[in-house]
């Protein structure tokens, strides 16, 4: 084998709740992932040199501390026979937007050297490889929706079968994960009471009822975000427009809605289209 082509799915949170700080200055998290149908690609082929070569369609990612590089330098430490490498990626999910296009570019890369070389890495080593690499690459190595805990490399399949279509918006800003963080720490929020929120969204999937789902999103991040006036606003203006619910991803700065048919999603896109740049996805399920 020559050549791997992939295709490293986007997520949402449904629910995300920052815990406590850890020691190694870490936070905990309690969030149910969702992947969805948005994708960046990746090509993979074997060259004739020792070099690891990436080409991207976004040139400021185009360097060292591009995740995919990091991942390649780790595997190498223990693969020697990981080297003459060209990564092509072609970037479609929008970066510093919370739908952890770099952490799934990272785990599509990993799954494909995995393959190209045939390193024959169990479920086990590539976890434990994803792990320091990232918070939310583990995750993304999962498809369908799971329950994500402790740093975001504690990853439980919830099997859910509830598909539904997205309006994702991206406002006029990008948020930075780190510094997002630095604002939980810095005004001291606090863990609160949103347990019940976190077993309605889980039993919402389990059960397929999307109203359940649609009334029980939760984002932390949402209460320390300096634009929180304008992530409001779009989500009222989701909401007018059909959206059963409505929800800022991961550390943002997306937000999404969440429609029960493509038509409503489609009519409200029509509305609210030259505003915002919007995407439009469903939701992609654990057998798919």
């Amino acid at each position: 084998m020559k050549k791997v082509y992939l295709k490293a799915y986007a997520k949402i949170n449904l629910f995300l709740e920052v815990l406590n700080k850890r020691d190694d200055g870490y936070h905990e998290i309690k969030s149910v992932f969702q992947r969805i149908d948005l994708y960046d690609e990746i090509y993979i082929l074997k060259t004739n040199n020792n070099d690891f070569i990436l080409e991207t369609n976004v040139s400021e990612i185009n360097n060292e501390n591009n995740i995919i590089f990091k991942a390649y330098k780790k595997i190498q430490e223990k693969y020697h026979i990981v080297k003459g490498i060209k990564v092509i990626l072609k970037k479609n999910i929008p970066m510093q937007a919370g739908l952890g296009g770099g952490s799934s570019d990272c785990a599509s890369f990993i799954l494909g050297i995995n393959k190209l070389f045939n390193l024959k890495m169990n479920n086990s080593e590539i976890c434990d490889l994803a792990k320091g690499l990232g918070a939310d690459v583990v995750p993304c190595l999962y498809n369908g929706a799971n329950l994500v805990t402790g740093i975001g490399d504690i990853v439980e399949p919830l099997n859910s079968l509830l598909n539904f279509h997205l309006l994702i918006i991206q406002p006029g800003f990008a948020n930075s994960t780190k510094e997002m963080y630095k604002l939980i720490d810095e005004k001291k929020i606090k863990e609160k009471n949103y347990n019940d929120k976190f077993i309605n969204v889980i039993n919402a999937l389990k059960e397929k009822d999307i109203y359940k789902l649609a009334n029980n999103l939760y984002n932390t991040f949402e209460e320390v975000c300096s634009n929180k006036e304008i992530i409001q606003e779009i989500k009222n203006e989701l909401c007018e427009n059909g959206a059963l619910g409505s929800i800022m991803t991961g550390s943002g700065s997306c937000i999404l809605g969440i429609f029960d048919s493509k038509k409503q999603l489609l009519s409200a896109a029509q509305k609210i289209v030259g505003k915002y740049k919007t995407y439009v996805a469903k939701t992609r399920k654990f057998l798919e």
